[in-house]
């Protein structure tokens, strides 16, 4: 599979692309660093123009249902994509996978066997995204029922404490030019549970915040589906581009694990 890949991807693009209204990629907002550079690849190498959305991929698949365009749907889940791939009949693949991670602020010195007890404690505020709207939220649930087997009634204390903070369609957002999960750690949250991904990003903009990886017992990987919705084919040949070795080495750069990246150098 890994060798067919860029064959069918020089195949695909050597079609000239029509000169139509440009692709629409809607896609989960980690994504947005990442895709936004293989769009621009993706028109550089002649596969035409690309109009990107990003927003909380439960938000995007509402969205979508509800009949905004849609060429190409990039979710950080399985379950948004696969949602509407099956009442047409479309194929869902996994194009990426990430992690979460804790960012804390400078105060909280914290190590990955220390997190649980920072979390549950009261004098700690701790945030998550909006799950169903947002996986993000989904995944930190997940992990607070892996805290139930380290601790009894740890699940229920963390329900009950975390602020839903971003991901849900009235989270305020922060001003412009600044990092979502910054400004939430500056402002709103001693401690917040998010991808990696967006925890590098966000430390890289507020001095002295700490990231921190879950423990094992904690852990829960994030699962990354894309389904091409679009009838043209130049929507087939941005979904193909992704899973390129083009579009993976540009996601796993940006901290994603690239499951279709070649393990081999290219020539």
């Amino acid at each position: 599979m890994r060798r067919i890949l860029p064959l069918l991807a020089a195949l695909l693009m050597t079609t000239p692309a029509a000169a139509q209204d440009p692709l629409r990629l809607l896609a989960a907002g980690s994504l947005r660093a990442a895709l936004e550079e293989v769009a621009q690849a993706f028109r550089e190498a002649g596969g035409g123009a690309v109009t990107t959305v990003f927003a909380p991929s439960g938000l995007l698949r509402d969205r979508i249902a509800g009949g905004e365009a849609a060429d190409v749907f990039a979710s950080a889940n399985m379950a948004h994509p696969l949602a509407l791939a099956r009442a047409r009949g479309l194929p869902v693949v996994l194009f990426a996978r990430n992690r979460l991670c804790a960012l804390a602020r400078p105060h909280l010195v914290l190590t990955p066997d220390t997190l649980l007890e920072a979390m549950l404690n009261p004098t700690v505020r701790l945030g998550i995204s909006t799950p169903r709207a947002d996986p993000s939220g989904d995944y930190a649930v997940a992990s607070f029922a892996r805290a139930n087997a380290l601790l009894p009634g740890a699940e229920e204390a963390l329900l009950a404490k975390a602020l839903r903070l971003t991901g849900g369609p009235d989270s305020p957002a922060p001003p412009a030019g600044r990092n979502l999960y910054a400004w939430v750690l500056e402002n709103q949250a001693d401690l917040f549970l998010t991808y990696c991904t967006n925890a590098v990003a966000a430390a890289s903009e507020s001095p002295g915040a700490r990231i921190v990886p879950l423990p094992e017992a904690l852990a829960v990987g994030a699962d990354y589906g894309l389904v091409v919705l679009g009838d043209r084919p130049a929507a087939a040949r941005l979904g193909l581009f992704i899973l390129s070795p083009q579009g993976q080495i540009v996601l796993a750069r940006h901290g994603f694990e690239a499951p279709t990246l070649p393990k081999e150098p290219l020539p």
